[in-house]
């Protein structure tokens, strides 16, 4: 047995209504991750789940002394439950896993394996050939990707999945980035370093708990976290409407200028309404960056 006190791995994971999974997750990444050493640790990171995942998870840890059990005070969502069991680690390599068993524990050494065959690879993910679930929650995830990609600078692959086996030296670059307002994919991305994808035949088998309104709310969050482009289209639709609208106060002024009545009372109206509704929206997009200044300045704690 090797007597390096320190960690190999640290498999992370967190718990919202995780009562079914937990002990099939531990007994399955338990016997995965000792087919290739008995140096590790998990962290079960308890975001608020309502269902008794905490004590399910204490009486793991209980008889096993290798399982480290963070109990956040209230649910702070998946991304920051994420980013604080990976402050908490420290394993050589973090291994960050949904405990749901629709990603398999033994991917661990799937991607451990790929990892040390890749010259100067840090970050092995999981990627997906193609979505699991219905057909919404197929459409509906490749709809997001793509208007996320297409918005942003910071591309993120389509069909990745949490499941990444990641070096130390990622995980504390990542612990770097500070954003309140966090979106975990593009921050992945946004940390650099050699990236490769493992292809993965991810499982499923319950409900998804992303709603219409929350994708649509991580949607806008990922977009205004990872780009400045609704600020510019606001910019040249303002430029282009200030130049439109110039033409025709000339084309007014003209006419009138010649001693022709202009008519057009429901055509005055429906532009006011345009303008009024064109402002408003303008107003709510830089309602939002300034919402996410405000948060950041703050300087909250994730959880």
């Amino acid at each position: 047995m090797d007597q390096d006190p320190r960690p190999l791995f640290s498999i992370v994971t967190s718990l919202f209504n995780s009562n079914a999974y937990l002990e099939e997750f531990y007994t399955r990444t338990r016997k995965a991750v000792e087919s290739v050493t008995d140096r590790y640790e998990m962290i079960f990171v308890n975001d608020g789940s309502p269902d008794g995942s905490l004590e399910k998870a204490i009486r793991i840890q209980q008889r096993d002394p290798r399982v480290v059990v963070i109990d956040l005070s209230t649910n702070f969502g998946q991304h920051k439950a994420n980013m604080t069991g990976m402050a908490h680690a420290a394993g050589e390599y973090i291994f960050l896993v949904e405990v749901d068993l629709e990603e398999s524990p033994e991917w661990i050494v799937d991607f451990f394996m790929k990892l040390k065959e890749e010259e100067d690879v840090d970050v092995v993910y999981g990627l997906q050939d193609e979505r699991k679930g219905g057909v919404f929650e197929r459409i509906s995830g490749s709809l997001f990707y793509k208007i996320y990609n297409l918005c942003s600078d910071t591309k993120i692959p389509e069909n990745h999945v949490t499941a990444r086996l990641m070096t130390r030296r990622y995980v504390q670059a990542l612990l770097e980035y500070k954003e309140r307002e966090l979106f975990l994919g593009g921050v992945y991305e946004l940390v650099g370093f050699i990236q490769k994808p493992f292809r993965v035949a991810k499982l499923s088998h319950s409900k998804t708990t992303y709603t219409v309104t929350k994708k649509l709310r991580l949607l806008v969050n990922a977009i205004t976290s990872f780009s400045t482009l609704p600020l510019w289209i606001i910019f040249w639709v303002g430029f282009f409407v200030s130049l439109f609208s110039s033409g025709v106060i000339f084309y007014v002024v003209l006419r009138r200028i010649l001693g022709t009545i202009v008519e057009g009372w429901t055509s005055l109206i429906a532009s006011i309404w345009a303008m009024g509704g064109l402002l408003m929206l303008s107003l709510g997009v830089i309602g939002i960056y300034l919402k996410k200044v405000m948060e950041e300045v703050k300087e909250r704690p994730y959880t």
